[in-house]
């Protein structure tokens, strides 16, 4: 058993956070993580609050354990997702693309925990005035949108920078990764590509089957010139913004290719001209499995290397 004031903080089994990912953490992704001990999430993205609503119900009809969602602050729905966040009394919001900060007070009066994903130590440590619970550092081996520090590099300054637990992310999706994270002062771990692969994860198949066919260098990121970077699946559409950003087209044009890829990717299929958002670890998520199993291999595999350092 491998728990940690994380745990406690979150009425979690185990120290696992499950990315939450647009178009990818559905309900039924979310409550079968919690269900298998972790903490599910609900990617909101740019859905509108109806939809949320309806996510965070179905949420509830599976599982009755804690669960959370993620609110991107740039989407134009934040403030009435909020406000269903708010009414439903969520357990636990994440945040990225964006500062919480005006909405921690009505949050906190509720008990609801807020963990932003932060890319930096002064923005973990900005946050923390503010209020946070805790703080999940992302690396850049993460996919979606990414900041420009590795994991490695990123974590342990988090860990020196703030007082409240810190949730590592980017570049896990073992034991291993679980264990390593633990040593670099982090209370636990976000996953998210691994959990892409879940059986109850509802994207496309074929997104499902070009992960488990991924190798260690078949990620990219695309976009750095529009100052909004993200790593996903070498493609057609890759190929395309690694062209026009050579070329160094208007940012517009480039943001303009971009709109709906990701939804054209996890919901239509498309694996040549849509956003196959994930990992680095792609190259290591071989099967679909189901989330608990996913979840057991994990926390196995921490038990196993613990021993194998002859750790407690």
């Amino acid at each position: 058993m491998i728990k940690t004031p994380l745990c406690d903080l979150l009425g979690i089994e185990y120290p696992i956070l499950q990315g939450g990912m647009a178009w990818v953490s559905t309900a039924k992704l979310a409550a079968a993580v919690s269900e298998a001990g972790g903490l599910g999430i609900i990617g909101s993205g740019h859905n509108d609050a109806q939809w949320v609503r309806d996510q965070i119900n179905k949420t509830r009809e599976m599982t009755s354990k804690p669960f959370g969602v993620n609110v991107m602050m740039m989407s134009p729905h934040v403030e009435d997702v909020m406000q269903v966040i708010l009414k439903e009394r969520v357990p636990v919001i994440t945040t990225g693309a964006g500062n919480p900060a005006k909405y921690i007070p009505q949050l906190k009066e509720i008990g609801t925990k807020v963990i932003p994903v932060i890319p930096s130590v002064a923005l973990a440590q900005r946050l923390e005035k503010a209020g946070v619970d805790a703080v999940v550092a992302e690396g850049m081996e993460s996919g979606g949108h990414i900041g420009e520090l590795t994991t490695m590099a990123l974590v342990p300054q988090v860990v020196n920078g703030v007082n409240i637990p810190v949730i590592a992310a980017g570049g896990i999706a073992d034991g291993r990764g679980l264990v390593a994270a633990l040593a670099l002062g982090a209370s636990g771990v976000q996953i998210g590509t691994r959990f892409m692969c879940a059986s109850e994860c509802e994207i496309h198949d074929n997104i499902k089957k070009m992960i488990v066919k991924a190798k260690d260098r078949d990620t990219t990121v695309s976009g750095r010139s529009t100052g909004h970077p993200i790593r996903a699946l070498k493609n057609r559409l890759t190929k395309q913004y690694e062209d026009m950003e050579r070329e160094c087209v208007p940012v517009e044009e480039l943001e303009k290719l971009g709109i709906g890829r990701l939804r054209n990717a996890m919901i239509d299929g498309d694996t040549e001209y849509g956003t196959v958002a994930c990992g680095q670890i792609a190259g290591m998520v071989r099967e679909i499995q189901p989330a608990r199993e996913i979840i057991n291999n994990i926390m196995e595999g921490a038990c196993q290397v613990k021993r194998a350092l002859g750790v407690n």
